[in-house]
């Protein structure tokens, strides 16, 4: 077992002023105290080699779990191994077998080209020269950064630095990589790359990914697993397979015609919104396949653009509430 949790629980402390003393002394020196329960009793599991979405809206609790189980913050109560140390008691001798990227925050040198950081991190992990040679080979070739590592980080766009930030955590060859919102900002080539070069990784070292993202693609494209959680605690640990048949069975379609949209009248396809020459449709792709959908508007209208997406996480998890609560 990689990653184990038993009542994984953080409380955060804060101190506010009180409401009816506002504008005084007392307010200074007797802040009322509230406590905030930001992950409330995770039990998890997962194996060597699995990739898992550790997914939910924000303030879910998902990057307090992450920074548990990389040692960065101490639990209020539970238990959690990972490589079958405690993370936060024994974080130095775990950081050399774990990885991790937070999406906004970098571990690249500013104004250092990314080779600089690398090198850095090769005497930090005590690489031996050859090691870190062959490693920092394989890493530019399989992330295509070869012409990225001698220019300053600052001059890199935001997919080129994740790309970096990324081999760069990877340098050591971690058997856990923590990545937090990794595609954050990223446009849809550069997120196609992160994600078809970490699948790779994880083919060939057998490692285990633990992902946090709002983005569907990278679940989709990336993991095996699915484990939401909201207000701190899992509601649902599943196969990605089994949430794509039973929640993501909805699409996005945005159009817009050359004139006013034509009445459609498409089994599957709701209209949400028709304006001027837009329309947008919810497409139920276990009633109608999205093929069979976009070819019946086009017969019925001269179509200018159209875009097909998936629809925000959030009301993917508000899905999964409402079916969990009238099966209860």
């Amino acid at each position: 077992m990689v990653i184990a949790t038993k009542a994984l629980t953080k409380t955060f402390v804060t101190r506010t002023k009180q409401p009816g003393l506002k504008g005084s002394i007392q307010a200074i020196f007797k802040p009322a105290v509230m406590h905030v329960h930001a992950v409330r009793g995770i039990g998890l599991r997962v194996e060597r080699g699995e990739v898992v979405a550790f997914i939910g809206p924000n303030g879910a609790g998902k990057s307090t779990t992450i920074k548990m189980l990389t040692g960065i913050l101490h639990p209020t109560a539970g238990e959690a191994t990972v490589l079958g140390f405690t993370p936060w008691e024994h974080r130095e001798k775990l950081s050399y077998r774990i990885g991790s990227v937070f999406g906004q925050k970098s571990q690249l040198w500013y104004h250092l080209p990314p080779i600089d950081t690398f090198n850095l991190l090769g005497k930090i992990y005590e690489m031996g020269r050859a090691e870190q040679e062959k490693r920092h080979d394989f890493l530019v070739e399989a992330f295509e950064i070869g012409d990225l590592m001698n220019i300053p980080v600052r001059k890199l766009s935001l997919g080129q630095r994740m790309r970096c930030e990324i081999a760069a955590s990877l340098l050591h060859k971690p058997e856990v990589i923590f990545l937090d919102e990794p595609t954050i900002g990223l446009d849809v080539v550069a997120r196609q790359r992160v994600r078809q070069t970490l699948k790779q990784w994880n083919d060939q070292e057998n490692a285990t990914i633990f992902l946090t993202s709002h983005d569907v693609g990278d679940i989709e494209h990336l993991a095996g697993r699915v484990v939401i959680i909201n207000h701190g605690q899992i509601v649902l640990d599943d196969r990605v397979k089994n949430l794509k048949y039973h929640y993501l069975r909805k699409k996005i379609v945005d159009l817009r015609f050359s004139a006013a949209p034509p009445k459609l009248d498409i089994a599957g396809a709701k209209i949400l919104k028709s304006k001027d020459t837009g329309l947008k449709l919810e497409v139920d792709t276990g009633i109608a396949g999205i093929d069979g959908v976009i070819s019946a508007i086009l017969r019925q209208g001269e179509v200018q653009d159209i875009s097909i997406s998936d629809p925000p996480l959030e009301a993917i998890i508000a899905d999964i509430f409402t079916a969990k609560e009238e099966g209860a």
